[in-house]
């Protein structure tokens, strides 16, 4: 009878360790959205193709530029890439197509249409976390998106993790640290994106992905070259919008 009781004490402590921990690791409901800056919620393409123009260079229509790969994006296509190259070489020239391209993001760089209204409902919403996780390449890329998203009365410090990574640096820890520091569990986070890497960092970081097709890549590309899902892919910032508020039983501003 001691034997069947001590049992049945160790069954019932380690219920209550498994229940402490699952308590610990999700110690709230909340749910967590985290997007990508440049080409998901950022008009990207119009801020390098003004910034181009700005310096007599051409980037080509959107089309060709999401077909193209990662660096030759800043090349142009057969048409452009003589003079771009050319116009790109150089240290000093680097350096003045970079600081058209952050003044032009500070004064001039829009937010895709529809999407203030989705940040101001994610943001009111008191259940839901909201954080940026961006690649921006601006000069100091905070003070550049403070003042983007100042200018669209959207304030950066109601964000609940912003975090801004070296080119070359994988998003998938930067999404699991928000979740983990967050206390938020995987089944109810939400990360957003417009490349392939967006998609890969979402699943690695155990997170459903929300993936974008008029940024930097298009959904021939993401489907045909990369197998995303077209179930996670939306076509518009309109279509996006719809999809997360619906997915986080949220309703549009009216």
């Amino acid at each position: 009878q001691i034997c069947d009781t001590f049992h049945r004490f160790v069954i019932a402590l380690s219920q209550a360790r498994c229940k402490l921990a699952a308590m610990t690791l999700y110690a709230n409901r909340e749910r967590l959205v985290i997007f990508d800056a440049d080409g998901t919620i950022i008009d990207a393409f119009n801020a390098i193709e003004q910034t181009f123009l700005t310096h007599g260079m051409a980037i080509g229509d959107l089309e060709r530029f999401q077909k193209r790969r990662k660096l030759l994006k800043y090349l142009g296509g057969l048409r452009e890439f003589p003079t771009n190259l050319r116009r790109q070489f150089g240290k000093q020239n680097r350096k003045r197509l970079l600081a058209t391209l952050t003044e032009f993001y500070r004064n001039e760089a829009s937010l895709y249409p529809g999407i203030v209204s989705l940040l101001r409902v994610l943001l009111a919403a008191p259940d839901i976390r909201v954080g940026l996780v961006t690649r921006n390449v601006t000069v100091e890329p905070e003070v550049t998106l403070t003042c983007l998203f100042q200018r669209h009365g959207i304030d950066l410090g109601d964000f609940d993790y912003f975090a801004c990574i070296p080119l070359r640096e994988e998003k998938t820890g930067q999404l699991k640290r928000a979740r983990e520091r967050l206390a938020i569990n995987p089944a109810r986070a939400y990360a957003c994106g417009d490349e392939y890497s967006d998609y890969m960092a979402a699943i690695g970081a155990g997170m459903y992905p929300f993936v974008v097709a008029y940024g930097f890549e298009d959904s021939e590309r993401l489907i045909g070259d990369f197998g995303v899902p077209r179930e996670v892919i939306s076509t518009s910032p309109e279509e996006f919008s719809r999809r997360l508020l619906h997915a986080l039983d949220l309703t549009a501003e009216a």
